[in-house]
């Protein structure tokens, strides 16, 4: 029996080689030319992929996203939309064509806990559809202690991006928390700092954009563990964090400057005003090392969020906490109805607290808690009517008094 190839239907002896396989053959040539056909449609789905990528919005079109879901803010949304723009703008940038390189546009976030730091870089990732992760500074250690290594971050963005290399070099990293490894003084360290000083150190590289060797699923690392290679540098960097009394730091400064106007100047701002003013030398003196600040240049501060904001946040974004537990109930049949006073009490009580807009879940959840225990048991129960006197009584029942 002749052997012929199964896709061109020449003979052994027509071609080179013959590959033979349990019911079919194929022919060298026809091996050669499958290859360039995945080859050609690898590189079309490549540039594809590009195409995609940056068709990006501008910069009015990334904030009206965020507007949707984050109410006040406003200096750090248009801060955020246009740094991402230009970062993004990068990664299509042709430096030989403008004789220019452009650097990394990595963001700095400072303000009290609850003022939306994280859900602005949350928002951030699902509008431009990117790979992203949250990292919390407080556990991270210099590499060979006890602890995660800063390397972990990037493991945590493959792991986030489904092990997709190429959307992990393109993505977004928030570093949470990053004030606690700010170190002791504003002297540079002669002894050991491992979770503090030493972490900034190890930050530098993957902040400026390097070649890192992570684990995929994360961990520590040990010689026998299998590495992939991840390019930092089109990987955009948010950072954020309180700052706990960096208030002090800005105010002795403005202080400074006034002059001889100092008591007049000093009624003129009072302390929710001093982030507004905050400068990079402000963060350097609170312990971030200058070569740190460097490779994070764009600084925004977020406002304290006031009694009108709270109230917003509770009902008008998209994913506003009202809306959230009327849906809860919807599930079960119920129809939520929460009155005005009852809103202003659960706003009362968070500025009373000090506790942000994470504050205004935590109460709700308090005041809402036997509710959604008892209803879905009781059919009979087809709408529940939240009045003053019933938030009134769980709250005081906790007996919780202001921070």
């Amino acid at each position: 029996m002749q052997l012929i190839c199964s896709f061109c239907g020449r003979s052994k002896g027509e071609v080179g080689l013959l590959i033979s396989g349990i019911d079919a053959h194929i022919c060298e040539d026809c091996v050669h030319q499958g290859n360039e056909i995945i080859l050609s449609e690898s590189r079309a789905k490549s540039l594809q992929k590009k195409e995609l990528l940056f068709d990006l919005k501008k910069p009015k079109a990334i904030k009206s996203l965020l507007d949707e879901y984050v109410i006040g803010q406003e200096k750090a949304k248009k801060t955020l939309s246009v740094a991402v723009y230009n970062h993004y703008k990068r990664l299509s940038f042709e430096s030989e064509k403008y004789d220019v390189e452009l650097e990394k546009s990595n963001v700095l976030l400072i303000g009290e806990t609850g003022t939306g730091k994280t859900l602005l870089a949350r928002t951030l990732a699902r509008c431009l559809d990117v790979p992203f992760c949250i990292a919390d500074a407080t556990v991270l250690t210099e590499a060979g202690y006890v602890g995660e290594d800063v390397e972990s971050i990037i493991s945590r963005l493959y792991q986030a991006s489904d092990y997709d290399k190429e959307a992990t070099e393109r993505g977004i990293i928030y570093i949470d928390e990053i004030d606690k490894i700010a170190r002791k003084s504003d002297n540079p360290s002669i002894t050991r700092d491992v979770s503090g000083e030493g972490v900034q150190q190890g930050l530098l590289k993957i902040l400026e954009g390097t070649v890192a060797n992570v684990a995929p699923q994360g961990g520590r690392k040990h010689p026998d563990q299998k590495m992939i290679k991840i390019d930092t540098r089109n990987i955009l960097f948010i950072c954020g964090g309180a700052f706990d009394g960096i208030d002090k730091i800005i105010n002795k400064r403005l202080q400074a400057g006034a002059l001889g106007y100092k008591s007049n100047f000093k009624e003129e701002i009072n302390k929710d005003q001093y982030l507004e003013y905050i400068m990079q030398s402000d963060v350097k003196q609170f312990g971030l090392i200058p070569e740190i600040i460097g490779r994070i240049p764009i600084l925004t501060a977020l406002k304290p969020l006031d009694a009108e904001t709270l109230k917003s946040i509770l009902m008008k974004p998209k994913n506003a906490l009202i809306k959230q537990y009327e849906a809860l109930f919807k599930m079960d049949g119920v129809e939520l109805e929460i009155s005005e006073k009852v809103i202003d009490y659960i706003v009362e009580k968070a500025l009373e607290f000090k506790l942000g807009a994470r504050g205004l879940r935590s109460i709700c959840e308090e005041i809402l808690s036997d509710y959604m225990y008892d209803t879905p048991s009781e059919d009979s129960v087809k709408k529940i009517s939240i009045e003053i006197k019933d938030a009134k009584k769980v709250i005081d029942k906790l007996r919780l008094k202001a921070a």
